[in-house]
Formats: C-alpha cells, structure tokens, sequence
C-alpha cells in the first residue's frame, strides 16, 4: 500500500481493535516493510495518538489512553450500531447518560454517510424505547466496574442494603447485570468468602484497589438467569388453588402452560392449581384474566388481594350528590 494518507488511516483503524499487533503482522497486512511501520507509528504519534510498543518475541504496538479521545474510525455496521445504541441509551436508567447520548448521537449522526443516516432514521423511526423507570445509577461506578472485571481486579465500596444498613465491600466484580430496569453487579465478596449480588445504584465510593486476581469460576453460565433467580429467592412465593369463571380451554389459552393444571369444573368455570410464584405476580395475571374468579388459598393471596381493591376503591372519587356510580 502505498498511499501514505490511506495506509495510516487503515494502520489506526487496525490499532483500534482491542489487542496488541506485532509489528510483522502489521507489514504484512499493509504488505510494506517493518521500517516502513515503525515511521508510520512514529507519524501517528506525532498526530497525537498514543501508541505504545512493547519488546520482546510477545511484544508489538497498541493504541493507549491518551489525553484526550482521539478521532474513531468506524465500519457501517459499527456507526449504525453505536447510533442506534445511542439513541436507546438516552432512555435508560444511568444517571446523566440521556443528555451524552444526545450529544454524542448529534456529533455522529452530522458525519454519517446519507446510505447509513436512512438506516439509522428508519430504526429510530420504527421503534419505541420504553423508559426504564428504576432508580439511576452513576456511569463512573459502572466504568469502574467494567475496568475492573477486564483487568480482573479488585474493588472496594460503600453498599446500602435494603434496610438501609451500610457496610464496607471489598470484592471480585465478575459482571454487570442490566436488567432494564435496574443494574446489579455479580461479584465475590471476599470478606464474605460467597458470591454475592449488589445492585449498582445502592453502591457507593467504588474505587479500584490495583490488586489483581486470577479469575475464578462463576456461580452459573448464565449470569442474567442466576441474577433473576436469586432475586425470585429473596421474595416470599406461593402455590395458588382458583375458580375461574371461564371454560377450561378458554382458560388454559389465556393462562399457558407455565401457570399451573387447569382442570374442568363444568361448561363455564374450571379450577387452577399454580405453579409458585410472588404474590405481586399471582394477583396481576388473575386480574388481567378480564373475568370474574374465586381464590380458596394461600390466605396471602386473598388479603393482597384485597388490600389492592381497597386502594383501587380509594383512588376513585366518589360521584357527585345526584349522580349515579357506574
């Protein structure tokens, strides 16, 4: 290659992946010599990018953190996605992102070739983001976090438990669980010597202790399933026996096979058996059910269900003297 104008811009955009380039590989993609690469490294630099080399048989050139963030250099499919990533983060449940999204988006969106803008617009036009509506957490605690389960380091902070109990941390972060509503981090607390489950808008003073550790076997594979179930777990479940005022095909189409056994009482009711669940969870698929039903147990469930017809009753005023309720 030997425009020397494309051959740096092809050379930073090789540099920009997240690993670390021998400078033989380097000439050999470019096809020039490893001279050729070294005043090219050195013509980057002077542009102000950071790229450090490191000697030895393992050794070779990576891009660093600098001073300031240097300009990017983007695929289509890596600008449609930051852009499309931008605009569904500005919805989201970290603290001051929704404001830098915009920005961001704004400053991307006005260098995008017009073929990827109509792919970016399309998307945005033809979807809809739901807030997230959970508390907000700091983006510098997230950061934090996520350097810390590369470098596989430890990191101390505050928490808050639900009890409002404070205590002092020191863990192994290993993930960052979104779950749209909320962020909880997956980490082994040492002190504790267990895995533990923190959610991230109760931490506090998150700060890397430099200590790094050899990285240990996760609780499951699936850390977003393991973060749901364990949270199920900390929440009182029960097993619910129904009259539904519906037939039972009827019902068993509107319920699903993960509810519970359905079974026949006449033509028009059947009687449900339930899988465990949360209170919470019971009384809303029963009320959206859209037809009238009996509850015979658990007790729990008949007074919350009857704690929320009294709050339902009193949110809705009385009709005026001479009017008729509907």
């Amino acid at each position: 290659m030997t425009d020397t104008p494309a051959r740096l811009l092809t050379l930073l955009s090789l540099l920009q992946t997240p690993r670390e380039w021998p400078g033989s590989e380097l000439a050999e993609r470019l096809e020039v010599s490893a001279r050729t690469i070294r005043r090219d490294i050195d013509r980057l630099r002077e542009l102000g990018y950071p790229v450090e080399a490191t000697r030895g048989a393992a050794g070779g050139y990576r891009l660093v953190a600098g001073t300031a963030m240097p300009p990017l250099l983007l695929d289509d499919e890596e600008a449609v996605a930051i852009a499309v990533g931008l605009r569904t983060a500005a919805a989201q449940t970290v603290e001051g992102i929704g404001e830098a999204s915009v920005r961001a988006l704004a400053k991307l969106e006005q260098v995008l070739p017009s073929r990827l803008r109509y792919r970016v617009g399309a998307l945005g036009n033809a979807t809809v983001t739901v807030p997230g509506g959970g508390p907000v957490v700091d983006p510098a605690q997230l950061t934090v976090f996520a350097a810390a389960i590369t470098n596989h380091e430890t990191v101390r902070f505050r928490y808050r438990a639900g009890d409002r109990t404070e205590s002092r941390r020191l863990t192994e972060p290993h993930r960052l669980v979104a779950t749209g509503r909320r962020w909880y981090l997956v980490a082994y607390d040492v002190d504790r010597k267990d895995w533990r489950t923190f959610r991230a808008d109760r931490i506090r003073d998150a700060v890397a202790t430099g200590g790094r550790v050899p990285p240990r076997q996760p609780p499951a594979e699936d850390m977003a399933a393991w973060v749901i179930e364990r949270m199920y777990r900390l929440l009182p479940s029960y097993r619910a026996t129904i009259t539904l005022a519906l037939p039972v095909d009827e019902a068993r189409a509107r319920l699903g096979p993960q509810f519970g056994d359905v079974e026949p009482v006449d033509e028009r009711s059947c009687r449900v058996h339930s899988t465990e669940d949360t209170l919470d969870w019971l009384a809303f698929r029963l009320l959206n059910l859209g037809c009238a039903f009996t509850v015979h147990e658990p007790p729990e469930l008949i007074t919350h269900l009857r704690d929320l017809a009294a709050r339902a009753a009193g949110a809705v005023p009385a009709p005026p003297a001479g009017e008729t309720a509907v």
